[in-house]
């Protein structure tokens, strides 16, 4: 069963994906294969795809909590006034899950984070294995990691 720690990091801003959705919705999917489930906890991210809401949710206790239920979890909206949802299954949703979760996921196929120079910029992530995935920001680069990793298991 996947945990997320409770470190937690402010968004860069709620209306910009730290990682890319495809990517996200490609590791939701993967997830699920190999029945990893996200356990929503308060700080972490998610957004509602298909719905036209180009818009980043944080789970927080007073405004969007977790209720468990028998069949599933549930993502309840408290006095959200930007659209009628009051609530939606946490299936239904995409996680984008921050750098500290992601190197979670990794767990012992992580060796290290690099910075890369000008004029590359961006960041790599090693794997034991001896592999890098590199992207333009450390979330991306961990996400590449971890997809690389789940397609190879």
């Amino acid at each position: 069963m996947l945990t997320q720690g409770s470190h937690k990091r402010p968004a860069s801003g709620h209306n910009a994906y730290v990682i890319d959705l495809a990517l996200a919705q490609r590791l939701s999917v993967l997830l699920i294969a190999r029945d990893i489930p996200w356990q929503p906890n308060p700080g972490d991210r998610f957004v509602v795809a298909d719905r036209d809401l180009d818009q980043v949710f944080v789970i927080a206790d007073m405004t969007i909590e977790v209720q468990d239920l028998h069949g599933g979890r549930l993502i309840r909206f408290n006095g959200t006034t930007e659209w009628a949802l009051d609530s939606i299954d946490a299936a239904e949703v995409v996680w984008l899950p921050w750098e500290h979760q992601l190197r979670e996921l990794l767990g012992t196929a992580f060796a290290g984070l690099e910075s890369l120079p000008q004029p590359a910029q961006g960041y790599a992530v090693c794997l034991v294995d001896g592999t890098r995935h590199v992207d333009t920001d450390a979330d991306r680069a961990y996400l590449r990691a971890l997809l690389a990793t789940l397609d190879d298991a």
